[in-house]
């Protein structure tokens, strides 16, 4: 059973303009919104996880996007460094929830900037980190010293996906999703070279944040708005469970963003 950290989104709201997607003038219609999080936590539910929930904090309208909030491996924790000062106040919450349970948290320098697992993803034995919009490449090797493990430095180059997890999905047979034209030169070979079984996902489908799902073995929730990418991943053999998440997209995230791992990976 996977266990997953959740954030109830009674905060949740378009305060400011932090990425693309963002727009005050744009905001989320809150009911709408608790309701597809509601249909978020339903579904993650039917899918045998644990879902632990961590109490929303007011003026904090984005920690409901708890990936963003650190990197648990094993039974240890590595905070984030928001680069952005509207986020910065969710890292002590995250920390303090995190060692109260029995994890030992690790915080990265400060001068690091580093968000978690909106960019830090595991393919295969590989962590791949995003670098550019968010964290630092510099935080990259501090995490890789931390965990001991082989960390891939690949650069975002198209401000709509700014972390890794809004367009790179890895999947638990050696393959992966992912927008290629979101990522650098090098960072299209690195992916390339590291995994097999590549499903390029449209510009269509990607701005749908397609790749921003949660994949459970062979389960994949997924937002709605991408039919060839889930043609395609149901003729390799998976399930999948578009939901709406339209009032996510809005502040530039969906179910991944909204889904943490407890742990992403056990102890390496």
């Amino acid at each position: 059973m996977r266990q997953l950290l959740l954030c109830p989104p009674d905060h949740y709201g378009i305060e400011y303009e932090i990425n693309p997607w963002m727009s005050r003038a744009r905001g989320a219609e809150i009911p709408v919104a608790q309701a597809q999080w509601k249909g978020l936590f339903n579904k993650l539910s039917s899918l045998d996880c644990k879902i632990e929930l961590i109490p929303p904090r007011p003026k904090l309208p984005d920690m409901v996007f708890t990936a963003n909030a650190g990197l648990t491996i094993g039974r240890r924790f590595i905070p984030s460094n928001f680069r952005h000062e509207e986020r910065a106040g969710e890292a002590p919450h995250f920390a303090r929830w995190m060692e109260e349970r029995g994890y030992e948290v690790v915080w990265l320098p400060k001068n690091l900037y580093f968000e978690g697992e909106g960019d830090a993803l595991f393919g295969g034995d590989v962590l791949f980190c995003g670098y550019k919009f968010r964290s630092d490449i510099n935080s990259h090797r501090a995490v890789a010293d931390i965990l001991g493990c082989l960390v891939i430095s690949v650069e975002l180059v198209d401000p709509r996906f700014y972390h890794i997890d809004t367009c790179f999905c890895p999947l638990p047979d050696g393959g992966a999703f992912w927008f290629p034209d979101a990522f650098d030169e090098y960072g299209q070979r690195a992916i390339r070279d590291h995994l097999r079984d590549l499903i390029d996902v449209v510009e269509e489908e990607a701005v749908h944040f397609s790749c921003n799902a949660v994949v459970l073995g062979r389960e994949i929730v997924l937002p709605k708005g991408a039919p060839k990418l889930v043609t395609t991943l149901k003729d390799r053999g998976y399930t999948c469970h578009p939901l709406p998440m339209s009032e996510f997209l809005k502040a530039g995230g969906a179910c991944k963003c909204l889904t943490m791992f407890m742990p992403q990976r056990e102890k390496l």
